[in-house]
């Protein structure tokens, strides 16, 4: 393969790159819209900011379709764990919010 080959092959996976990088984010922005509805609910019904049984489901969830798609499952869990923890800081605050009013 020549140089020019390589380098335009290059380009256009970093193209593919960038699109997914897009579409992560797009999909995380969804995602955390849901879960702070979820945290408004949760403050509204003065329920848990955690739910340790359904962040283990999920774990469990996650590696097994990590797996199955040859992605690492110990990165998916990190990956999740970060997530989760975003997310019951997120409705910590809505809960201390909401009781605040």
């Amino acid at each position: 393969m020549k140089d020019e080959e390589a380098l335009e092959e290059l380009r256009q996976l970093r193209r593919s790159i960038d699109n997914f990088d897009a579409a992560l984010i797009h999909i995380l922005a969804e995602r955390f819209r849901c879960t702070k509805a979820v945290g408004r609910l949760k403050a509204a019904h003065t329920l848990p900011p955690a739910d340790p049984a359904r962040e283990a489901y999920q774990i469990d969830r996650l590696r097994r379709l990590a797996d199955e798609s040859d992605l690492d499952p110990d990165f998916a869990e990190t990956f999740l764990n970060f997530v989760v923890k975003e997310v019951i800081r997120h409705h910590e605050a809505i809960a201390a919010e909401a009781g605040g009013k």
